[in-house]
C-alpha cells in the first residue's frame, strides 16, 4: 500500500463530503483513519466545554477554539483533529480556510464508548510530544479528567475539584461536575 499524503486527505474528504458522508478523518504516518460519530454523551461534554471555554477565551481575545472537525497537520506531517483545541492569538492570528499548520497550545480528547483509555492517552502525549503545552483526556465512564504536561505525571481530578489551564487560560476555573450532562428531573420536563 501506498503512503498517503495531506492531498490525499483532501481528496478523500472532498469525495466523503460530495457522497454526502459526514466522517472524521485523520492521517497517521501515511494512513487515513475514518472515524464515525462519537457516542452522544462524549459529543455533549465536547459541547459543554468549547461553549464554557469559548466564553472564557473570545472576550479577552486569548485565542481560538475548535471542535472535533478542526484538522491541524503536524510537524511530522500527520494530519489530527483533537476533540477540543485551543491556539492562542499569538501563534494565529487569523484562522485559514485550511487545516492549521501547527500543533495546537492545548488539545483535548474525550473517551467516546467505544474507545481505549490507553489508546487516547498514547494520542494525547503525543501532542504534547509535539509541542502542545497541555493535553486534557476526558472520561466520562469514570468522571474523571487527566491533564498532561510535558513535565511530571498527570494529573487526575474528578467530581469537586476545579479545573484550571492557568498556563494558557490565568483565571479560568472549571468545576469538573459541570462537565458532565445534566439529568433532568421530572419536574423539569413537564411544559
Amino acid at each position: 500500500m501506498s503512503v498517503m499524503t495531506v492531498k490525499d486527505l483532501n481528496q478523500v474528504q472532498t469525495a466523503f463530503t460530495e457522497a454526502g458522508l459526514d466522517y472524521k478523518i485523520e492521517l497517521e504516518d501515511g494512513k487515513i483513519s475514518v472515524m464515525g460519530p462519537s457516542d452522544i454523551v462524549s459529543s455533549e461534554i465536547g459541547s459543554i466545554l468549547i461553549r464554557l471555554l469559548g466564553n472564557w477565551v473570545y472576550p479577552r481575545r486569548l485565542g481560538r477554539v475548535f471542535d472535533s472537525a478542526g484538522g491541524f497537520i503536524m510537524p511530522n506531517t500527520n494530519v489530527k483533529a483533537p476533540d477540543v483545541s485551543f491556539v492562542r492569538a499569538a501563534r494565529l492570528r487569523q484562522s485559514p480556510r485550511y487545516f492549521g499548520e501547527l500543533v495546537p497550545d492545548l488539545v483535548v480528547e474525550i473517551k467516546s464508548q467505544s474507545d481505549r483509555i490507553k489508546a487516547i492517552e498514547t494520542k494525547v502525549l503525543k501532542f504534547i510530544e509535539l509541542g502542545a503545552v497541555v493535553g486534557i483526556l476526558i472520561d466520562p465512564d469514570e468522571e474523571t479528567v487527566a491533564i498532561y504536561r510535558s513535565t511530571g505525571e498527570p494529573i487526575i481530578l474528578a467530581n469537586g475539584d476545579i479545573l484550571t489551564v492557568a498556563e494558557l487560560f490565568p483565571g479560568w476555573e472549571l468545576p469538573v461536575s459541570e462537565l458532565w450532562p445534566p439529568i433532568f428531573t421530572e419536574e423539569e420536563t413537564q411544559s
